[in-house]
């Protein structure tokens, strides 16, 4: 019996199928983030090595028993960048052959119909859909230094941003309140702790303003309002690129953003229905780890091919 490993790894966590050649899935582990771009590529493969390690020793299995692995890594869409994750994975599963994409792509494959969107908004974000198997069309996914529109890291950079404005006007401000008690911080800590470590504190900021919203703050709905209108640009990129606008379609959610907030998931909707009144908008019918693992059984008879879009 031949077993194979998938993954889908991004900013926060990094989710591990393990699958037998029959299509039984054996065990699935979480690890932490693995995005390369993001914590570097030690990190990342610290995460995916862990995540097999994990899923291995759950279903009683060694790393010599696997025969192929396929990843789906956020922030691993450079050619140079997937080829130092597949060297790095390389000697801890020495019989396996290894494809590391991007998350993008596996997650497009998850939704298992043509045409199809995905809208990805977690730690980062990014759209991608087809038409064809062969006809994409692709909007954001640049990294939070060049931009990440819609994800949990600038919304929750746009909210310190009001919180640091509001302190020099000296205005009361009770969501920026909200967010230092969050952390347990005093405001100047909150500053040099995100500056120093922006991935780490504007991504934890989300779930404050999340929970405000619910409670009526107009602050924090205004800022995730705008989130949902970033995520509505970049999703209206795609479509009118692949000329869906007037067709039915599947767009599928995925990420923290979306999971995490109610209220910028409902205002979402209404968006992308104002734009494509015929999607049919819903999440994964199946994860993306388990989409790779499929991909990876599929690779032992078949020669895998992948967009890398």
């Amino acid at each position: 019996m031949r077993y194979v490993l998938g993954f889908d790894g991004g900013g926060t966590k990094t989710e591990c199928v393990l699958m037998d050649e029959t299509g039984a899935i054996l065990a699935r582990s979480r690890s932490g983030a693995s995005n390369p771009t993001t914590f570097g590529e030690d990190t990342s493969l610290a995460s995916l090595t862990h995540g097999a390690a994990d899923a291995l020793r759950a279903a009683g299995k060694s790393k010599q028993d696997v025969a192929y692995l396929v990843a789906g890594i956020s922030g691993a869409g450079e050619p140079a960048m997937r080829w130092a994750l597949q060297s790095g994975l390389q000697p801890k599963l020495p019989n396996a052959k290894i494809c590391v994409t991007s998350d993008l792509v596996l997650s497009l494959a998850a939704t298992g119909e043509i045409p199809s969107v995905v809208v990805i908004a977690g730690t980062g974000s990014a759209v991608l859909g087809r038409t064809t198997p062969v006809k994409f069309a692709r909007a954001g996914g640049f990294g939070p230094v060049i931009g990440d529109p819609g994800s949990a890291y600038d919304i929750g950079r746009k909210a310190a941003a009001v919180c640091v404005q509001k302190h020099l006007n000296n205005e009361a401000f009770p969501l920026g309140a909200k967010i230092l008690a969050a952390f347990g911080w005093k405001f100047d800590e909150f500053l040099d702790q995100a500056r120093a470590q922006p991935a780490a504190v504007f991504p934890k900021v989300f779930p404050v303003l999340a929970n405000a919203a619910e409670s009526g703050d107009a602050a924090a709905q205004a800022l995730l309002t705008a989130g949902a209108q970033d995520l509505r640009d970049q999703a209206r990129e795609v479509i009118e690129k692949l000329k869906l606008t007037g067709v039915s379609f599947f767009l599928a959610k995925i990420g923290g953003v979306f999971d995490g907030s109610a209220f910028l998931n409902s205002r979402f909707d209404t968006m992308i229905q104002e734009i494509a009144p015929k999607a049919r908008i819903g999440p994964l019918p199946r994860s993306v780890a388990e989409a790779a693992a499929q991909l990876a059984r599929e690779a032992l008879t078949n020669p895998l091919v992948l967009d890398e879009s």
